[in-house]
C-alpha cells in the first residue's frame, strides 16, 4: 500500500471523533467470548468437517491446530473455503483506506456474521459494526460487541424491549438505528415507554435514495418532520443522519455523488437549525461495497459542525469479496492506485457422475453456493494425485438442491472423482450457507475454522 499512500492525500480535518478511542475492556470481552469458540465440537452440525473429529471428540480449536490439508485431510465435499491471506489482506486494505481518508469504520457485520472475523476487523481499529435485524444484535451482544448500528428502522416490540433492557444495563453499549417514518417513531416511542427505558435511544434519520429505491425518507421536508417527531418523544434521541447510496435508482457516480449532497446538506441544515445541540459528535453515514469512494470524496467537503463529526463507512462484502459482481463494481476499479481487493473464497466440489458426453454433475448446489447475482464459476480442476490444471472447457449451467450442472467440452478430461474449485459471486449469501468454514493457507492447511450465526 506504499504507492497508494503516496498517492492520496488524507483530508485537513479528519480527525477522529470523540468515541474513536479504543474500548480495551469491551475488546478483551470480544477476544474471551472468541476464544470459546474453540471448544466446540467440531462434529456433525457442521459440512464438510472431517467425519473422524467427531469420534476422537475433536473441537474446532485442536481441529485447527492440527493443521490439516484442505484436500487430503479428511474433509468432505463440497467443502467452502477461506483463503487466510486474501482475508487478511482484504480486512488491512479498508482500514487503511478509511484511515486515510478520515473515515470512521462499521463494517456490514450482517455480511459475514462471525465474531471471530468481527474481531479481526476491531483489530484492524473498526469502530463498531453494522447489522440488519434484531436477532443479529442479538448475537453480536453476546460476544460482547460495544458499539453497533443498526441500518434499519426497529419497530418490534420485543425486540426493542430486549434493547432496552440491554441499554439500561450496560452504560458502554452504544446502539444506533434509523428512523424513517412517523409511524416508526410513534411505534418505538411506546414499546420505549413499555419498557420503562431509563435512557435514550439514539437515533439517525434515513434519507431515501429516490423514488422507488428501498427505505428511508423521500425529501427533505420529510426528514424535517420526522426530526420534529423524534424530538417529541422522551425516549428517542436524533444523533445524525444516514442513507445507503448503494439504492440510488439506475446508479451512476454523478447521481450517487448528487444524493451524496443531499446527505451532507441535510447534516448541515439540521445542525444549523440546533436539532444536534448538547452532541458530543454528529453521526454522518454511509457506504456499501460499489460507492465508497464516492462517499470519502462526499464526507471530506462536509463542512464543520457545531461538534465532531464521526463520518461512519459502513462496506461489510469487502471481507470476502467475490469473482463476480463485486469485483465488477467495485471502487477501487476506478481508483487502482490504492490496491485491490482479492477474492477469498473457493468452493470445492466433487465429480459425482459423468453419465453422458458433453456432461457431468458435481455434488455441491443451492444449498452450498449463492446463485442471486450470478451462478459460480468453475476455475480449477484438481486431479486424484493432487495436480491442479485450468477448469476451461467446463463450464456451469445450472445448481439443483444438491447438484451441479456442468457443461463440459469435446476434448476436455474431467473425470468423476475430481475436484472442481467453484468461483462465487455475492458474499452474504455466500457466508450464510456455512455454520464453520476452514480457512486455509495458500498451500491448502487449514489454520481456523471460523464459526458463523445466521
Amino acid at each position: 500500500m506504499a504507492a497508494a499512500d503516496n498517492a492520496v492525500t488524507r483530508p485537513a480535518d479528519a480527525r477522529p471523533a470523540a468515541s474513536d478511542a479504543r474500548p480495551a475492556a469491551s475488546d478483551a470481552r470480544l477476544a474471551e467470548a472468541v476464544a470459546r469458540l474453540a471448544d466446540e465440537p467440531a462434529d456433525h452440525r457442521f459440512k464438510a468437517l472431517p467425519p473422524d473429529t467427531a469420534a476422537s471428540g475433536t473441537t474446532l480449536g485442536e481441529l485447527a491446530a492440527e493443521r490439516r490439508s484442505l484436500f487430503t485431510g479428511g474433509f468432505t465435499t463440497p467443502v467452502l473455503a477461506l483463503s487466510a491471506e486474501r482475508l487478511e489482506h482484504n480486512l488491512a486494505l479498508l482500514a487503511d483506506y478509511t484511515r486515510r481518508h478520515g473515515l470512521t469504520f462499521a463494517p456490514h457485520s450482517k455480511t459475514h456474521m462471525a465474531p471471530q472475523v468481527i474481531a479481526r476487523q476491531r483489530a484492524h481499529g473498526s469502530w463498531g459494526i453494522t447489522l440488519a435485524v434484531p436477532h443479529q444484535v442479538r448475537v453480536a451482544r453476546a460476544f460482547g460487541v460495544r458499539r453497533i448500528f443498526l441500518a434499519n428502522e426497529l419497530v418490534d416490540a420485543a425486540a426493542l424491549r430486549w434493547l432496552a433492557a440491554e441499554l439500561d444495563a450496560d452504560p458502554d453499549f452504544r446502539f444506533l438505528c434509523y428512523v424513517d417514518s412517523p409511524q416508526g417513531v410513534a411505534l418505538m416511542d411506546e414499546a420505549l415507554r413499555a419498557a420503562g427505558a431509563r435512557r435514550p435511544l439514539d437515533v439517525v434519520v434515513e434519507l431515501g435514495a429516490g423514488d422507488g429505491a428501498r427505505s428511508g425518507a423521500r425529501t427533505e421536508a420529510e426528514c424535517a418532520a420526522l426530526a420534529d417527531a423524534v424530538a417529541a418523544t422522551g425516549t428517542l434521541r436524533l444523533v445524525g443522519v444516514a442513507g445507503y447510496e448503494g439504492e440510488v435508482p439506475d446508479a451512476t457516480l454523478e447521481s450517487v455523488a448528487a444524493w451524496l449532497e443531499r446527505l451532507t446538506a441535510l447534516a448541515v441544515a439540521f445542525d444549523t437549525a440546533g436539532r444536534f445541540a448538547g452532541l458530543d459528535e454528529i453521526v454522518v453515514s454511509a457506504g456499501g461495497s460499489a460507492w465508497f469512494d464516492a462517499v470519502a470524496d462526499a464526507f471530506a467537503r462536509l463542512p464543520t459542525l457545531s461538534a465532531p463529526a464521526l463520518k461512519l463507512l459502513r462496506s461489510g462484502a469487502y471481507v470476502s469479496h467475490d469473482d463476480g459482481h463485486y469485483r465488477d463494481v467495485t471502487p477501487f476499479n476506478r481508483h487502482p492506485e490504492e490496491g485491490g481487493l482479492q477474492a477469498a473464497f473457493t468452493l470445492w466440489t466433487q465429480v459425482v457422475s459423468r453419465p453422458e458426453a458433453g456432461l457431468a454433475f458435481a455434488n455441491a448446489g443451492k444449498r452450498d453456493a449463492p446463485y442471486d447475482l450470478a451462478l459460480p464459476v468453475p476455475r480449477v480442476v484438481r486431479g486424484a494425485d493432487g495436480t491442479e490444471r485450468s477448469a476451461q472447457g467446463v463450464t456451469l449451467t445450472a445448481l439443483s438442491d444438491q447438484h451441479t450442472w456442468l457443461r463440459v467440452e469435446e476434448g476436455v478430461t474431467l473425470e468423476v472423482g475430481e475436484w472442481i474449485g467453484l468461483a462465487l459471486s455475492h458474499p452474504c449469501t455466500t457466508f450464510d450457507k456455512w455454520q464453520a468454514i476452514p480457512v486455509a493457507d495458500a498451500d491448502g492447511t487449514v489454520v481456523e475454522v471460523i464459526r458463523t450465526f445466521f
